[in-house]
C-alpha cells in the first residue's frame, strides 16, 4: 500500500512537472515568434522612428510606421480603465469578504463569476448600444471615445480585480480582524485599516492583473473607440483614438512584407509593456516584504 502511494505520488509529481514545463515552453515559442518576427521589422524601419514616429501609412510611397499615437492611446485607455475599475473592484471585493449577507453572496458571487466568462464581442456590443449613446447624450461628440473605451474596460477588469482581492482578503488569518475589535475598532475600521493594508500583496496582484488585461483587449475597444484612420495624438476623452491592439486586428488580415512585420512587431510593444509591469510588480512586492 506504501508503495502504491509513492508510486502515485512520483507520477502525478512527472504530470505536474510536465504541466509547468509546457507552460513555459509555450511563453518562449511565444516570445521566440515575437521577436523573430518584429524586431529585424523595428531594425530596418529605425527603433525611434518606429517608436516616435506620428505617422502610420502603410500604403504611402514611402511608407511610414509610427505608432507612438497608437501607445499613447492605448496608455491613456488602459489608465481611464484602471481609475474607473480598480476602486469600484476593490471596494466590491471588501463587501462581499467581509460585509456581504451569507443570502445575497449567493447571488453575487456567481454573478461576478458570470462577468468573466462573457465574451469580448458580447462586451463591445454593449458598448455601442448602450455606453456609446450614454456618453452622446451626456457629454456630446459622437460618443465612440477614450472615454467610452475606459468606461467599457473598466467594467471588464472587474471580475479579476473582485476575484483576487476577495481571496487576498479571506486569506488574511482571522486574529488581525479580532485583535483591532478587541482594542476598540468598529468592524468597518478593523475591515479597512487591518484587513485590507494586511491584503496589499494580493490587491497589488489584482491591479496588475487588470491593467494587463485592459491594455490586452482588443474587439471591445475596437468597436467603441473610433479606430480612426488618420492618426493624430489623443488630446481628448471625448474623442476617438486607436489603440495597439485595434490596429493589429484592424490590419493584419491584410498586410504582407513590412506591413505585416510591423504589426508584429506592435505585438513586442505589447509584450514588453506586460513584462514590465510585471517587474514593477516584483519589485513592489520585493521592497514591501523587505
Amino acid at each position: 500500500m506504501i508503495k502504491s502511494t509513492a508510486k502515485t505520488e512520483r507520477i502525478m509529481q512527472g504530470v505536474f512537472t510536465l504541466s509547468a514545463l509546457a507552460a513555459i515552453v509555450a511563453v518562449g515559442l511565444i516570445c521566440v515568434f515575437l521577436f523573430a518576427g518584429g524586431v529585424p521589422a523595428m531594425a530596418e524601419i529605425g527603433v525611434l522612428d518606429f517608436l516616435l514616429g506620428m505617422d502610420w501609412s502603410p500604403r504611402d510611397t514611402p511608407p511610414s510606421f509610427g505608432i507612438f499615437p497608437m501607445i499613447i492611446g492605448s496608455i491613456y485607455v488602459t489608465a481611464g480603465a484602471v481609475l474607473f475599475g480598480v476602486p469600484i473592484g476593490i471596494f466590491t471585493a471588501v463587501f462581499m469578504a467581509e460585509i456581504c449577507p451569507k443570502q445575497l453572496y449567493k447571488i453575487l458571487k456567481p454573478t461576478v463569476n458570470l462577468l468573466a466568462g462573457i465574451p469580448s464581442v458580447v462586451y463591445g456590443f454593449f458598448g455601442m448600444v448602450v455606453l456609446v449613446p450614454l456618453v452622446r447624450g451626456l457629454f456630446g461628440g459622437n460618443g465612440s471615445s477614450m472615454l467610452t473605451a475606459s468606461i467599457l474596460l473598466g467594467i471588464m477588469i472587474l471580475p479579476t480585480v473582485i476575484g483576487i482581492t476577495e481571496s487576498s482578503l479571506r486569506a488574511v488569518p482571522g486574529e488581525l480582524y479580532e485583535g483591532a475589535v478587541a482594542l476598540g475598532a468598529s468592524h468597518e475600521r478593523a475591515v479597512f485599516a487591518v484587513v485590507l493594508p494586511a491584503a496589499k500583496s494580493g490587491v497589488m496582484a489584482a491591479v496588475v492583473l487588470g491593467i494587463g488585461r485592459a491594455i490586452g483587449e482588443t474587439m471591445a475597444v475596437k468597436m467603441v473607440a473610433g479606430n480612426q484612420a488618420l492618426l493624430r495624438m489623443p488630446n481628448e476623452f471625448l474623442r476617438g483614438v486607436r489603440t495597439l491592439t485595434a490596429n493589429v486586428v484592424i490590419e493584419m488580415g491584410y498586410a504582407e512584407g513590412l506591413h505585416r512585420e510591423s504589426l508584429v512587431a506592435t505585438g513586442v510593444v505589447l509584450f514588453v509593456f506586460i513584462l514590465l509591469i510585471n517587474l514593477l510588480f516584483s519589485a513592489i512586492n520585493r521592497r514591501g516584504a523587505k
